[in-house]
Protein backbone atom coordinates (compact mmCIF):
# COMPACT_ATOMS: atom_id res chain seq x y z
CA UNK A 1 0.00 0.00 0.00
CA UNK A 2 1.31 3.46 -0.91
CA UNK A 3 0.51 5.37 2.29
CA UNK A 4 3.57 7.53 2.86
CA UNK A 5 5.09 9.75 0.17
CA UNK A 6 7.14 12.89 -0.24
CA UNK A 7 6.06 15.46 -2.82
CA UNK A 8 7.30 18.83 -4.05
CA UNK A 9 4.82 21.66 -4.61
CA UNK A 10 5.51 25.01 -6.27
CA UNK A 11 2.99 27.83 -6.38
CA UNK A 12 2.91 30.04 -9.45
CA UNK A 13 5.12 33.09 -9.67
CA UNK A 14 3.45 36.46 -9.96
CA UNK A 15 3.54 38.16 -13.36
CA UNK A 16 5.72 41.21 -13.87
CA UNK A 17 4.35 44.73 -14.02
CA UNK A 18 5.16 46.60 -17.23
CA UNK A 19 6.58 50.01 -18.13
CA UNK A 20 4.39 51.51 -20.84
CA UNK A 21 3.20 54.95 -21.99
CA UNK A 22 0.21 56.08 -24.00
CA UNK A 23 1.22 56.62 -27.58
CA UNK A 24 -1.79 57.99 -29.41
CA UNK A 25 -1.99 60.54 -32.20
CA UNK A 26 -2.61 64.06 -30.96
CA UNK A 27 -2.09 62.95 -27.32
CA UNK A 28 1.32 64.24 -26.32
CA UNK A 29 2.69 63.20 -23.00
CA UNK A 30 -0.02 60.60 -22.57
CA UNK A 31 1.44 59.39 -19.33
CA UNK A 32 2.09 55.89 -17.98
CA UNK A 33 -0.33 53.07 -18.69
CA UNK A 34 1.59 49.96 -17.65
CA UNK A 35 -0.64 47.19 -16.30
CA UNK A 36 -0.05 44.97 -13.28
CA UNK A 37 1.07 41.38 -13.46
CA UNK A 38 -1.36 38.68 -12.39
CA UNK A 39 -0.99 36.81 -9.12
CA UNK A 40 0.39 33.29 -9.29
CA UNK A 41 -1.86 30.31 -8.59
CA UNK A 42 -1.77 28.64 -5.18
CA UNK A 43 -1.55 24.92 -4.38
CA UNK A 44 -4.24 23.27 -2.26
CA UNK A 45 -4.68 19.73 -0.94
CA UNK A 46 -8.29 18.58 -0.99
CA UNK A 47 -9.81 15.66 0.92
CA UNK A 48 -11.62 13.25 -1.40
CA UNK A 49 -13.40 10.16 -0.12
CA UNK A 50 -13.11 8.50 -3.54
CA UNK A 51 -9.34 8.21 -2.98
CA UNK A 52 -8.24 5.36 -0.73
CA UNK A 53 -4.44 5.36 -1.12
CA UNK A 54 -1.62 7.67 -2.13
CA UNK A 55 -0.91 5.51 -5.18
CA UNK A 56 -1.42 8.44 -7.57
CA UNK A 57 1.71 10.06 -6.10
CA UNK A 58 3.91 7.10 -6.92
CA UNK A 59 4.88 8.34 -10.36
CA UNK A 60 4.12 12.03 -10.07
CA UNK A 61 5.74 13.81 -7.16
CA UNK A 62 6.15 17.36 -8.45
CA UNK A 63 3.25 19.77 -8.74
CA UNK A 64 3.33 23.31 -10.16
CA UNK A 65 0.52 25.84 -10.11
CA UNK A 66 0.10 28.21 -13.05
CA UNK A 67 2.14 31.40 -13.20
CA UNK A 68 0.56 34.83 -13.38
CA UNK A 69 0.62 36.56 -16.79
CA UNK A 70 2.72 39.69 -17.21
CA UNK A 71 0.98 43.04 -17.47
CA UNK A 72 0.63 44.94 -20.76
CA UNK A 73 0.23 48.47 -21.94
CA UNK A 74 -3.07 50.37 -21.96
CA UNK A 75 -3.51 49.41 -18.31
CA UNK A 76 -4.09 45.77 -19.23
CA UNK A 77 -3.51 43.61 -16.19
CA UNK A 78 -2.13 40.09 -16.53
CA UNK A 79 -4.38 37.11 -15.94
CA UNK A 80 -4.20 35.43 -12.56
CA UNK A 81 -2.68 31.94 -12.55
CA UNK A 82 -5.06 29.04 -11.95
CA UNK A 83 -4.95 27.42 -8.53
CA UNK A 84 -3.91 23.78 -8.37
CA UNK A 85 -6.08 21.39 -6.33
CA UNK A 86 -4.52 18.03 -5.45
CA UNK A 87 -6.85 15.27 -4.25
CA UNK A 88 -5.77 13.19 -1.26
CA UNK A 89 -7.62 10.46 0.67
CA UNK A 90 -9.32 11.22 3.95
CA UNK A 91 -7.01 10.56 6.87
CA UNK A 92 -3.98 12.17 5.22
CA UNK A 93 -1.63 14.03 7.52
CA UNK A 94 0.46 16.74 5.88
CA UNK A 95 3.87 17.59 7.28
CA UNK A 96 6.30 20.23 6.16
CA UNK A 97 9.68 18.66 5.61
CA UNK A 98 12.36 20.62 7.41
CA UNK A 99 15.96 20.67 6.26
CA UNK A 100 17.17 20.34 9.82
CA UNK A 101 15.14 18.85 12.62
CA UNK A 102 11.80 17.02 12.68
CA UNK A 103 9.02 17.64 10.19
CA UNK A 104 6.14 19.88 11.27
CA UNK A 105 2.51 18.78 11.17
CA UNK A 106 0.59 21.48 9.29
CA UNK A 107 -2.72 19.79 8.48
CA UNK A 108 -4.84 16.70 9.10
CA UNK A 109 -7.33 16.13 6.29
CA UNK A 110 -10.27 14.15 7.65
CA UNK A 111 -13.37 15.65 5.97
CA UNK A 112 -14.74 15.43 2.45
CA UNK A 113 -13.91 18.59 0.50
CA UNK A 114 -11.56 19.95 3.18
CA UNK A 115 -9.06 22.29 1.52
CA UNK A 116 -5.61 23.08 2.87
CA UNK A 117 -3.43 25.81 1.38
CA UNK A 118 0.10 24.41 1.21
CA UNK A 119 1.82 26.88 -1.13
CA UNK A 120 0.67 30.45 -1.73
CA UNK A 121 1.01 32.01 -5.15
CA UNK A 122 3.32 34.96 -5.70
CA UNK A 123 1.88 38.45 -5.89
CA UNK A 124 1.90 40.14 -9.28
CA UNK A 125 4.16 43.14 -9.78
CA UNK A 126 2.76 46.67 -10.20
CA UNK A 127 3.00 48.51 -13.50
CA UNK A 128 4.50 51.96 -13.81
CA UNK A 129 1.06 53.57 -13.45
CA UNK A 130 1.36 53.12 -9.69
CA UNK A 131 4.62 55.06 -9.52
CA UNK A 132 3.46 58.33 -11.12
CA UNK A 133 3.78 61.36 -8.87
CA UNK A 134 3.59 65.12 -9.29
CA UNK A 135 7.35 65.24 -9.61
CA UNK A 136 7.76 62.05 -11.64
CA UNK A 137 4.98 61.97 -14.19
CA UNK A 138 6.72 59.54 -16.52
CA UNK A 139 8.10 56.80 -14.25
CA UNK A 140 10.16 54.10 -15.84
CA UNK A 141 9.80 51.81 -12.90
CA UNK A 142 7.75 48.64 -12.54
CA UNK A 143 7.81 45.72 -10.13
CA UNK A 144 8.68 42.17 -10.86
CA UNK A 145 6.29 39.49 -9.70
CA UNK A 146 7.00 37.77 -6.41
CA UNK A 147 8.01 34.10 -6.58
CA UNK A 148 5.45 31.55 -5.44
CA UNK A 149 6.11 29.43 -2.39
CA UNK A 150 7.79 26.08 -2.87
CA UNK A 151 7.75 23.32 -0.28
CA UNK A 152 8.55 19.70 0.24
CA UNK A 153 5.69 17.89 1.94
CA UNK A 154 5.39 14.51 3.60
CA UNK A 155 1.98 12.90 3.13
CA UNK A 156 1.16 10.24 5.70
CA UNK A 157 -2.08 8.28 5.35
CA UNK A 158 -3.78 6.88 8.42
CA UNK A 159 -7.02 5.19 7.51
CA UNK A 160 -10.20 6.49 9.09
CA UNK A 161 -12.32 3.56 10.28
CA UNK A 162 -14.83 3.13 13.11
CA UNK A 163 -13.74 -0.40 13.95
CA UNK A 164 -10.44 -2.12 13.24
CA UNK A 165 -10.01 -5.90 13.06
CA UNK A 166 -6.68 -6.84 14.61
CA UNK A 167 -5.02 -10.16 15.29
CA UNK A 168 -2.15 -12.39 14.32
CA UNK A 169 -1.66 -13.46 10.68
CA UNK A 170 -4.16 -16.03 9.35
CA UNK A 171 -6.71 -15.39 12.11
CA UNK A 172 -9.40 -14.91 9.45
CA UNK A 173 -9.65 -11.11 9.40
CA UNK A 174 -10.04 -10.85 5.63
CA UNK A 175 -12.66 -13.59 5.61
CA UNK A 176 -14.64 -11.78 8.30
CA UNK A 177 -14.51 -8.47 6.42
CA UNK A 178 -15.70 -10.08 3.18
CA UNK A 179 -18.54 -11.82 5.05
CA UNK A 180 -20.00 -8.60 6.49
CA UNK A 181 -19.31 -6.08 3.71
CA UNK A 182 -18.81 -5.78 -0.03
CA UNK A 183 -15.06 -5.51 0.39
CA UNK A 184 -13.13 -8.24 -1.40
CA UNK A 185 -9.71 -8.67 0.20
CA UNK A 186 -7.47 -11.53 -0.91
CA UNK A 187 -8.45 -14.85 0.70
CA UNK A 188 -6.69 -18.17 0.14
CA UNK A 189 -6.40 -21.64 1.69
CA UNK A 190 -2.67 -21.23 2.39
CA UNK A 191 -0.87 -19.18 5.06
CA UNK A 192 -0.20 -15.54 4.14
CA UNK A 193 -0.82 -12.08 5.54
CA UNK A 194 -2.61 -9.14 3.94
CA UNK A 195 -0.11 -6.53 2.80
CA UNK A 196 -2.39 -3.49 3.03
CA UNK A 197 -5.42 -2.43 5.10
CA UNK A 198 -8.82 -2.89 3.47
CA UNK A 199 -11.98 -0.95 4.31
CA UNK A 200 -15.56 -2.15 4.16
CA UNK A 201 -18.93 -0.68 5.17
CA UNK A 202 -21.10 -2.78 7.48
CA UNK A 203 -24.83 -2.12 7.49
CA UNK A 204 -26.74 -2.62 10.78
CA UNK A 205 -30.43 -1.81 10.49
CA UNK A 206 -30.64 1.85 9.47
CA UNK A 207 -27.06 2.53 10.53
CA UNK A 208 -23.64 1.61 9.24
CA UNK A 209 -19.99 1.79 10.25
CA UNK A 210 -16.63 1.45 8.54
CA UNK A 211 -14.71 -1.72 9.30
CA UNK A 212 -10.98 -2.04 8.55
CA UNK A 213 -9.00 -5.22 8.08
CA UNK A 214 -5.65 -4.38 9.67
CA UNK A 215 -2.91 -6.72 8.36
CA UNK A 216 -1.55 -9.31 10.79
CA UNK A 217 0.62 -8.02 13.63
CA UNK A 218 3.64 -10.11 14.61
CA UNK A 219 5.83 -10.01 17.69
CA UNK A 220 8.24 -7.07 17.54
CA UNK A 221 5.97 -5.05 15.24
CA UNK A 222 6.27 -1.93 17.41
CA UNK A 223 10.02 -2.01 16.75
CA UNK A 224 9.47 -2.17 13.00
CA UNK A 225 9.68 -5.93 12.46
CA UNK A 226 8.09 -6.93 9.22
CA UNK A 227 5.68 -4.16 8.24
CA UNK A 228 4.58 -3.64 11.83
CA UNK A 229 4.83 0.13 12.08
CA UNK A 230 2.99 0.56 8.78
CA UNK A 231 0.15 -1.56 10.15
CA UNK A 232 -0.04 -0.21 13.68
CA UNK A 233 -0.36 3.41 12.62
CA UNK A 234 -3.71 2.67 10.97
CA UNK A 235 -5.21 1.62 14.32
CA UNK A 236 -4.78 5.04 15.93
CA UNK A 237 -7.94 6.58 14.44
CA UNK A 238 -10.36 3.73 15.19
CA UNK A 239 -13.14 4.06 17.77
CA UNK A 240 -13.11 0.39 18.73
CA UNK A 241 -11.27 -2.84 17.99
CA UNK A 242 -12.25 -6.41 17.26
CA UNK A 243 -9.41 -8.67 18.32
CA UNK A 244 -9.85 -11.77 16.19
CA UNK A 245 -8.21 -14.89 17.58
CA UNK A 246 -7.51 -18.06 15.62
CA UNK A 247 -9.26 -20.76 17.65
CA UNK A 248 -7.32 -23.49 15.82
CA UNK A 249 -3.96 -22.12 16.97
CA UNK A 250 -1.87 -24.18 19.39
CA UNK A 251 -2.09 -21.42 22.02
CA UNK A 252 -4.79 -18.82 21.17
CA UNK A 253 -4.33 -17.05 24.51
CA UNK A 254 -0.62 -16.54 23.87
CA UNK A 255 -1.37 -15.19 20.38
CA UNK A 256 -3.85 -12.74 21.89
CA UNK A 257 -1.41 -11.49 24.51
CA UNK A 258 1.40 -10.99 22.00
CA UNK A 259 -0.74 -8.78 19.78
CA UNK A 260 -2.05 -6.80 22.75
CA UNK A 261 1.51 -6.28 23.97
CA UNK A 262 2.51 -4.89 20.58
CA UNK A 263 -0.37 -2.41 20.66
CA UNK A 264 0.55 -1.11 24.09
CA UNK A 265 4.25 -0.94 23.20
CA UNK A 266 3.41 1.13 20.12
CA UNK A 267 1.02 3.50 21.91
CA UNK A 268 -0.06 3.12 25.54
CA UNK A 269 -3.38 4.90 24.89
CA UNK A 270 -4.52 1.96 22.74
CA UNK A 271 -4.88 -0.12 25.90
CA UNK A 272 -8.00 1.89 26.77
CA UNK A 273 -9.56 1.54 23.32
CA UNK A 274 -12.89 -0.37 23.56
CA UNK A 275 -12.50 -3.83 22.14
CA UNK A 276 -14.23 -7.16 21.59
CA UNK A 277 -12.51 -10.56 21.64
CA UNK A 278 -13.77 -12.83 18.87
CA UNK A 279 -12.57 -16.44 18.69
CA UNK A 280 -12.80 -17.59 15.07
CA UNK A 281 -13.09 -20.95 13.26
CA UNK A 282 -15.62 -22.64 15.56
CA UNK A 283 -16.81 -24.52 12.48
CA UNK A 284 -13.84 -26.81 13.08
CA UNK A 285 -14.76 -29.67 15.47
CA UNK A 286 -11.67 -29.42 17.68
CA UNK A 287 -12.18 -25.66 18.10
CA UNK A 288 -15.82 -26.10 19.06
CA UNK A 289 -14.82 -28.70 21.64
CA UNK A 290 -12.44 -26.29 23.37
CA UNK A 291 -14.90 -23.37 23.49
CA UNK A 292 -15.64 -23.72 27.25
CA UNK A 293 -11.91 -23.77 28.00
CA UNK A 294 -11.22 -20.71 25.84
CA UNK A 295 -14.12 -18.79 27.36
CA UNK A 296 -12.59 -19.22 30.82
CA UNK A 297 -9.10 -18.20 29.68
CA UNK A 298 -10.25 -15.10 27.80
CA UNK A 299 -12.11 -13.65 30.75
CA UNK A 300 -11.19 -9.95 31.02
CA UNK A 301 -13.13 -7.29 32.93
CA UNK A 302 -15.34 -5.33 30.55
CA UNK A 303 -14.18 -7.18 27.41
CA UNK A 304 -16.86 -9.44 25.91
CA UNK A 305 -15.89 -12.70 24.22
CA UNK A 306 -17.69 -13.95 21.11
CA UNK A 307 -17.28 -17.23 19.25
CA UNK A 308 -17.75 -17.04 15.50
CA UNK A 309 -17.08 -18.74 12.22
CA UNK A 310 -16.22 -16.18 9.57
CA UNK A 311 -16.39 -18.95 6.95
CA UNK A 312 -19.96 -20.07 7.74
CA UNK A 313 -21.30 -16.85 9.27
CA UNK A 314 -22.14 -18.38 12.65
CA UNK A 315 -22.15 -15.69 15.35
CA UNK A 316 -21.03 -12.98 12.91
CA UNK A 317 -24.27 -10.98 13.00
CA UNK A 318 -24.21 -10.84 16.80
CA UNK A 319 -20.56 -9.72 16.69
CA UNK A 320 -21.35 -6.87 14.30
CA UNK A 321 -24.30 -5.77 16.45
CA UNK A 322 -22.03 -5.57 19.47
CA UNK A 323 -19.47 -3.61 17.45
CA UNK A 324 -22.20 -1.17 16.37
CA UNK A 325 -23.16 -0.66 20.00
CA UNK A 326 -19.57 0.28 20.84
CA UNK A 327 -19.27 2.62 17.85
CA UNK A 328 -22.49 4.47 18.62
CA UNK A 329 -21.39 5.17 22.20
CA UNK A 330 -17.73 6.03 21.76
CA UNK A 331 -16.56 9.32 20.19
CA UNK A 332 -13.57 9.27 17.89
CA UNK A 333 -10.50 9.16 20.06
CA UNK A 334 -7.10 10.76 19.69
CA UNK A 335 -4.00 9.09 21.02
CA UNK A 336 -2.41 12.43 21.82
CA UNK A 337 0.75 11.19 20.14
CA UNK A 338 0.59 13.65 17.26
CA UNK A 339 0.22 16.70 19.49
CA UNK A 340 3.20 15.62 21.56
CA UNK A 341 5.55 15.09 18.63
CA UNK A 342 4.62 17.90 16.30
CA UNK A 343 4.49 21.36 17.85
CA UNK A 344 4.31 24.43 15.67
CA UNK A 345 6.28 27.40 16.98
CA UNK A 346 5.26 30.84 15.71
CA UNK A 347 7.80 33.40 16.96
CA UNK A 348 6.52 36.90 17.61
CA UNK A 349 8.10 39.95 15.92
CA UNK A 350 10.99 41.49 17.84
CA UNK A 351 9.17 44.82 17.98
CA UNK A 352 6.09 46.48 16.60
CA UNK A 353 8.30 48.82 14.59
CA UNK A 354 10.01 45.94 12.79
CA UNK A 355 6.68 44.21 12.29
CA UNK A 356 5.37 47.34 10.59
CA UNK A 357 8.32 47.44 8.21
CA UNK A 358 7.78 43.81 7.26
CA UNK A 359 4.15 44.46 6.42
CA UNK A 360 4.91 47.41 4.12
Amino acid sequence: MIDRVEIYVKAGDGGNGVVSFRREKFVPFGGPDGGDGGNGGSVYLVGDESESTLLSFRYRKQFHAEKGVHGKGKNMHGKRGEDLFIKVPLGTQVRLKAENGPSILIADIVEQGQQVLVAKGGKGGRGNTHFATSTNQAPRTAEKGKPGEEKRLLLDLKLIADVGIIGSPNAGKSTLLSAVSKARPKIADYPFTTLEPVLGVVGIGYGSFVLADIPGIIEGAHEGRGLGLDFLRHIERTKALIHLVDGSSEDPVSDYRKVEAELVSYEAALKERPRIIAVNKIDLPHVRDRMPELERKFTEPGVPVHFISAATGEGVRELMSKAWDLVSKVPRLSTGKEEAEFKVFRPRPLSSKKAGKQGE
